[in-house]
């Protein structure tokens, strides 16, 4: 639908107020990291503090025991995917505000980077595990290793191999300590 409506082209002239999301700063701090920090906090608190947040690990861990244990599992599911929807606008906003210019085509293969993030930091591709916090710590290790491979001359290509690469061994290892709790 974006290709369609901008003809495949860039929309550039955008608002300054716009723009000082992603190229502003406040006291010295870029505001997409105080974005970034406040969407932490929210993410955390909703996970950790509400009686949601244990919905969605019961859920995660083992659906069928969490329908068991009485959780309106619907209701849950549509409540994740409403905030993942929240969260995906907000990262369209945050990136077009940072570059500028409204691309029909640009984030393409993020997904691999916060499928990598999430599993550099902890999180279980089987449901049930991760932590807000090691999820950060993993996007910032895939952060600095994007940057550090871009600064190298690396192929985006290559680096597409490596964080598959990555999410591989992470699957295996994870399958590896599933197989032997059970």
């Amino acid at each position: 639908m974006a290709m369609l409506v901008s003809d495949g082209r860039p929309i550039g002239n955008l608002d300054s107020a716009f723009l000082f999301i992603g190229q502003g700063s406040i006291l010295g701090v870029p505001v997409l990291v105080i974005i970034f920090a406040l969407v932490g906090i929210i993410t955390w608190v909703l996970l950790n503090k509400t009686k949601i947040g244990k919905y969605i690990y019961a859920i995660g861990g083992n659906e069928h025991a969490a329908v068991t244990a009485g959780i309106n599992v619907s209701r849950v599911l549509i409540i994740i995917y409403a905030y993942a929807g929240l969260l995906a606008g907000l990262a369209g906003m945050m990136l077009t505000s940072r570059i500028a210019s409204g691309q029909p085509q640009s984030g393409l293969m993020f997904e691999l980077d916060a499928i990598a993030a999430a599993v550099i930091g902890g999180a279980s591709l089987f449901g049930g595990i991760g932590t807000i916090g090691g999820t950060i710590i993993g996007a910032l290790i895939i952060g600095v290793m994007n940057n550090g491979l871009d600064l190298l001359g690396v192929s985006s290509y290559w680096q597409q191999i490596v964080k598959g690469a990555i999410i591989v061994a992470a699957v295996y290892i994870d399958s590896r300590k599933n197989s032997k709790k059970s």
